[in-house]
């Protein structure tokens, strides 16, 4: 598993040298949007595709 600054590192590696601050942002926020979602899913906090789609229909119905 690579360190903050590891991935930081690689993700400055993989972008355009002229990528705006906003698009580092972005990515930053997206990185981190998947980590925590790994983490709950090994964590048993995430819900199949079938109970998602009932948690929704259940949930536009109110």
């Amino acid at each position: 598993m690579l360190s903050a600054k590891q991935e930081v590192t690689e993700l400055l590696r993989r972008l355009p040298d002229d990528c705006t601050l906003e698009d580092i942002q972005y990515h930053l926020y997206v990185m981190e949007k998947l980590r925590k979602g790994r983490e709950d899913i090994a964590l048993g906090r995430g819900y199949l595709n079938s109970e998602a789609k009932q948690r929704l229909d259940r949930w536009l119905e109110s």
